[in-house]
């Protein structure tokens, strides 16, 4: 499929469960963007359907979802409530078209809209997919944490990414 064929980025239904759960199992056997090493069911995405603080974005290009993007609580702090992790995922025979962008770049103004000012990522450090996707689309490299977790025994390294994405509200004199 030639790489020109438009992305139409839009919010999750229940009917796009069982190909974001597809997706994402796709990604936990590939060992090489998640620490998940069990398969995941369609029912741990339903309830993120309908949260209408944290988006999950599906990608089409008329053959069905072959990508998504969803953003999560950094941390349940008040203080880091403008903060949001993100993670995007594209179907493997879907690399390399554009998709990732898509996502990232929907979920970034989704996000914006929903009154965050920084989005964060976290990526295997030999993710190079991953990391170009993050650059093209305004992350910068802020730290690394070594050895940070174990998959199938073997400690990985993950580069934290961000991207502010305004200027945060002054506070009340």
């Amino acid at each position: 499929m030639p790489r020109t064929k438009r992305v139409v980025v839009r919010p999750a239904s229940l009917e796009d469960v069982e190909p974001i759960c597809a997706i994402y199992n796709a990604a936990i056997a590939e060992r090489g963007s998640t620490f998940e090493t069990e398969p995941r069911s369609a029912g741990d995405f339903e309830g993120r359907v309908d949260d209408a603080r944290f988006s999950l974005l599906v990608g089409n290009t008329g053959e069905g979802v072959i990508g998504w993007a969803g953003l999560a609580p950094y941390s349940s702090r008040p203080c880091y409530a403008g903060i949001g992790e993100c993670s995007v995922y594209v179907a493997i025979d879907a690399r390399g078209r554009g998709v990732g962008t898509a996502l990232t770049k929907a979920l970034a103004a989704s996000a914006e809209e929903s009154g965050f000012h920084k989005l964060i990522g976290k990526l295997f450090t030999d993710n190079v997919a991953s990391l170009r996707l993050v650059e093209r689309c305004g992350f910068d490299s802020v730290g690394l944490h070594r050895r940070h977790g174990r998959l199938d025994g073997n400690w990985r390294d993950v580069l934290v990414v961000e991207r502010l994405l305004s200027r945060p509200q002054p506070s009340a004199p």
